[in-house]
């Protein structure tokens, strides 16, 4: 069975926080922008966006960082940024979760957005409540759940979400507060450009709302002027601005009247404005202490405590739980709530004793190095890439697929309709976005093969015949074009000008080529597209001869046998086949073990065509032992890609499967499905057994829906079918082969529930070989 994947290491290419932007005044905003802007520097290679909230129309005049905008009180905005960023492929999301900053009750309208994405979602919480209310507390642990990781700042928030949500441990990392990494300065370098110099300067900072408890400290004034007379109180920062919607500059102006009540209007500047980084920076440069006297204790984090540490200051603070931690072990001084003469007796004691007033200082400057706006966004890195990791190991269900679990049995109705949007006058287009033909790729032989053997298997059931023996010709014209006379092989790639990019292609793709030359023979109603295909069939076997390559023997046997099903007395035909058969078998019994039935060290691609062709090769032969083999091959790639809850889950191609080492779970490729299908329909022809019919039928209902997420890949709608099924959901790309991969499969079980018998078998005699029989 399925075992768990370990691949190598991820990194996300496309990274998009959630939540607010400057120049929106918040703190979410500004921690925003600086971790953006910090995993902008780490994250080399990759894009990084923000998709952001407006608390008012029109929004605000962002930079281009910002991608998209959610009127937060909109419901169906929060549903359009979902889709905007499931249709950019987006590796990851961080989400920045403040109650207020999001519409609806306690803030559930973020629920509809993080629900219908597909990638995998990191929640920064910037408020852990301890004793939330009902609302808030359904939200948080709708969010918890929805989440890959929650991220908090302290260890408090972290013993908060397990003692109170029931958030296990391996579900939470503690990162820290970024902060600016600034040098290590005396504060009299900055205080002449404040016009302060000579001054003993405390400082407070940050968006002004009652709860700051400024009053207390200007309450404390008096007692430090009276020992102090050179001491200046800073207050730098607006008025927050859906305080001032509502109250105006109340606040702001009863600290003014407080001030001159108590005689110290001359001891305090208010700065009333929204500083950047840079200016902040040289603000807290000038500053001797920094005082907080906020006045609740439940504050969880606070950014400018954490920029004060970060730049070497002094801190009086009260006790909420951030200070608490943060100021431990002598890294600043901490006093009651709304105690004032506390407050002037800490800011006093701290003045007048300079050598331990610089001593704090650089404990503080310390201890907070590893907080710095470099080594967040590592952190944040390091969990994007473990989550990322986890989900291609642990995939999650994100839509429910109506086909899931109750998958019909009929198969759809072919529909060739993007195959023909594909197809030019060339030939077939190697990939689409979404589903418009992409031209930059150009053409490929591969797709081409394919293709001629999807539009001839179509004849069976479609009425146009003409139609298709008009595409018939294209692919085959293209495959003409592609040997090369002078190296006797098949070019592969050709671009859109009709300029081929190689003298020759890769061993398994001339394989190919001769499968759907054999097929082509084997099933074509037209003499003359049967000619074509022989002179060129014929033309393509010396090479055979010199390949290497267990697959590209695969490929080739297939088409050998189909042709040999309408000219099996060709001998030269006969003997390359022997060759072939003999040499991969042999390299099956040089390799294979009991534990790992294989001829390589390594499971990656179009691994069930070397069972399928040691089986049809066997039959033929009347080797029993080869086709005992090619169906114990099989079966055991039937088991280790069947999930426990018995849909199929091919080998994933980001990271494949190693010998003694875990197979990955996605990408997981449409035509791998295909092959398994093909495979195990032809084993059904050899064997009459039906547990091989069923395993196709398996593989054919991951195409509608039952697969690891629940999510189809074929589109009704279209004809078409997605290229891959990834951890956070599907590739919407329908591209060439992942639509030929579904036309093939859903082609060859037509044929069965029709009744019809494969036009691919020989008149040799029937073995089943004893013990096969379920």
């Amino acid at each position: 069975m399925i075992q768990v994947q370990n691949p190598n290491r991820l990194f996300p290419q496309k990274i998009a926080l959630i939540g607010n932007h400057l120049p929106r005044q918040c703190g979410i905003a500004t921690f925003t922008t600086d971790l953006l802007e910090a995993l902008s520097q780490e994250a080399e290679g990759a894009e990084s966006y923000a998709v952001v909230m407006n608390d008012k129309p029109g929004g605000y005049r962002y930079p281009l960082r910002v991608r998209f905008e959610v009127d937060q009180m909109s419901l169906p905005a929060y549903l359009l940024a979902a889709d905007f960023l499931n249709m950019n492929n987006v590796d990851v999301i961080c989400l920045q979760h403040e109650y207020g900053i999001f519409g609806g009750q306690d803030g559930t309208n973020i629920i509809s957005l993080i629900d219908n994405l597909r990638m995998p979602i990191i929640t920064t919480l910037h408020t852990v409540l301890e004793k939330p209310s009902i609302g808030q507390l359904k939200v948080m642990k709708h969010i918890s759940q929805v989440s890959d990781r929650l991220v908090v700042m302290t260890q408090k928030a972290n013993q908060i979400l397990r003692d109170v949500y029931g958030i296990p441990e391996t579900k939470i990392t503690v990162i820290p507060h970024g902060i600016p990494d600034v040098p290590f300065l005396d504060p009299n370098y900055y205080k002449d450009q404040f016009g302060v110099e000579g001054r003993k300067v405390l400082l407070t900072f940050g968006l002004l709302s009652p709860g700051k408890g400024i009053e207390y400290m200007i309450d404390a004034l008096p007692d430090i002027i009276k020992r102090h007379p050179e001491a200046i109180y800073m207050i730098l920062g607006q008025t927050h601005p859906h305080i001032k919607e509502n109250q105006g500059e109340a606040y702001r102006l009863s600290l003014q009247r407080r001030a001159r009540q108590l005689g110290v209007d001359e001891h305090i500047v208010f700065h009333n404005r929204f500083v950047d980084q840079q200016e902040l920076c040289e603000f807290l440069g000038a500053a001797d202490i920094y005082v907080t006297p906020y006045l609740n204790p439940d504050q969880i984090v606070s950014g400018t405590l954490a920029y004060a540490l970060g730049t070497g200051k002094a801190v009086v603070s009260t006790e909420y739980w951030h200070a608490i931690e943060m100021l431990a072990d002598g890294r600043g001084q901490m006093v009651p709530f709304a105690d004032a003469q506390a407050l002037a007796s800490a800011i006093n004691d701290l003045l007048t004793h300079e050598a331990e007033r610089h001593a704090m200082r650089k404990r503080a400057y310390i201890y907070c190095r590893g907080m710095v706006w470099k080594e967040v966004a590592r952190g944040y890195l390091e969990v994007f890439s473990k989550v990322m990791q986890e989900r291609e190991s642990r995939p999650r269900v994100v839509f429910k697929s109506r086909t899931m679990r109750s998958v019909v049995k009929e198969t759809p109705e072919l529909k060739l309709d993007h195959i023909v949007r594909l197809t030019d006058d060339v030939g077939i287009l190697q990939h689409a976005t979404f589903i418009t033909p992409n031209r930059f790729h150009g053409y490929c032989t591969d797709d081409n093969a394919r293709a001629l053997i999807a539009v001839l298997q179509a004849q069976n059931t479609m009425p146009d015949t003409d139609a298709l023996l008009n595409l018939a010709c294209t692919y085959l014209s293209f495959l003409h074009y592609a040997f090369n006379e002078e190296t006797g092989r098949f070019r592969n790639f050709m671009s859109y000008e009709r300029r081929w990019l190689e003298e020759q292609g890769s061993q398994d793709s001339h394989g190919r080529v001769v499968w759907a030359l054999g097929s082509t023979i084997a099933i074509s109603r037209s003499d003359d597209i049967r000619g074509t295909a022989l002179q060129l069939f014929e033309k393509a076997l010396p090479a055979l001869a010199y390949f290497d390559q267990p697959r590209a023997w695969a490929f080739s046997l297939v088409g050998i046998h189909a042709y040999l099903a309408q000219y099996t007395g060709d001998s030269e035909a006969r003997r390359i086949r022997e060759t072939l058969a003999e040499r991969l078998f042999s390299l099956y019994e040089k390799h294979a073990t009991e534990n790992w039935p294989w001829l390589e060290d390594k499971l990656t691609y179009a691994n069930a065509k070397i069972p399928q062709a040691l089986i049809l090769s066997g039959h033929s032969l009347q080797q029993e032992d080869m086709l005992h083999h090619g169906l114990e091959m099989l079966r055991w790639l039937v088991d280790i890609q069947t999930d426990k809850r018995g849909h199929f889950t091919p080998i994933g191609n980001n990271g494949w499967y190693n010998r003694n080492g875990c197979r990955a779970r996605f990408a997981q490729q449409p035509i791998e499905a295909m092959n398994m299908i093909e495979a195990c329909y032809d084993s059904y022809t050899v064997t009459e057994e039906d547990q091989w019919i069923s395993m196709a039928h398996r593989c054919l209902e991951w195409f509608l829906g039952r697969n690891d997420l629940d999510q189809p890949l074929y589109d009704y709608q279209t004809g078409g079918c997605c290229d891959g099924l990834e951890a956070r959901g599907l590739n919407r790309n329908q591209g060439a082969e992942s639509t030929l991969a579904w036309l093939l499969s859903v082609e060859r079980l037509c044929n069965q529930s029709n009744g019809q018998v494969s036009q691919q078998t020989d008149n040799a005699p029937r073995m089943i070989e004893a013990g096969v029989r379920s």
